[in-house]
């Protein structure tokens, strides 16, 4: 799925979050974006799925501008396309492991596919696990519930937001490992936040966001 994005812009009330963001992120492709805290690096990744509004541009991913989809589409196609690994991990509590890793499935009317479920709690190194609660797990289990969560489904397009914060070094390698790991096999496109110097040195292109756009 290519992605394309062409002069977007995001403000809060008159003050600008970002402007002028034009880039494209190819089939495949590994893409990282660093910038300074509050510069608007997750509000554009919420934007590419399309969870976030903006207030001129375009994003436009394999001919289907979201910008001009309702609310109803956007999300149908944000289920189908896109996978989010967000910063906060986002697991439901009164959920097992394997009911988190299985709602995109579920949204999607696949919820009888519980092999694969499985099968991706295993590539996380969670085999066996599926019956644990959220709040037994560590923070680094958490996030790998996350990243299966987001893989599931097979999407084109996996978008993730600091995935490696608040991890020890090995354990953030295990997560980039992963990242990369899943979206090369499945020929997924990954798009990625960090402040983390060692995990924008793995992406295949490293872009800096700025309140005025993004450049190399």
């Amino acid at each position: 799925m290519t992605l394309r994005i062409t002069n977007l812009g995001k403000h809060y009330g008159d003050v600008p979050v970002f402007e002028n963001v034009t880039l494209a992120v190819e089939p495949g492709e590994f893409v990282a974006i660093v910038g300074e805290s509050g510069v608007g690096k997750s509000t554009l990744l919420n934007c590419m799925a399309g969870l976030d509004s903006w207030d001129q541009g375009t994003v436009v991913h394999d001919g289907t501008d979201i910008g001009a989809l309702d609310g109803e589409a956007c999300a149908l196609w944000r289920r189908r396309h896109v996978g989010f690994v967000f910063q906060a991990f986002h697991v439901l509590p009164h959920l097992d492991v394997a009911q988190n890793v299985s709602l995109p499935l579920m949204l999607l009317g696949q919820q009888k596919d519980q092999g694969r479920v499985a099968t991706m709690l295993d590539a996380v190194g969670l085999p066996g696990m599926g019956g644990r609660l959220p709040q037994t797990l560590s923070g680094g289990q958490l996030q790998r519930v996350a990243i299966a969560r987001a893989l599931v489904h097979r999407p084109a397009l996996l978008l993730a937001d600091e995935p490696t914060g608040n991890l020890d070094p090995t354990t953030a390698a295990k997560v980039m490992d992963l990242l990369i790991g899943q979206t090369r096999e499945h020929g997924a496109s990954l798009v990625l936040v960090t402040h983390s110097e060692s995990a924008a040195a793995r992406a295949d292109r490293l872009l800096h966001l700025t309140a005025g756009g993004i450049r190399p």
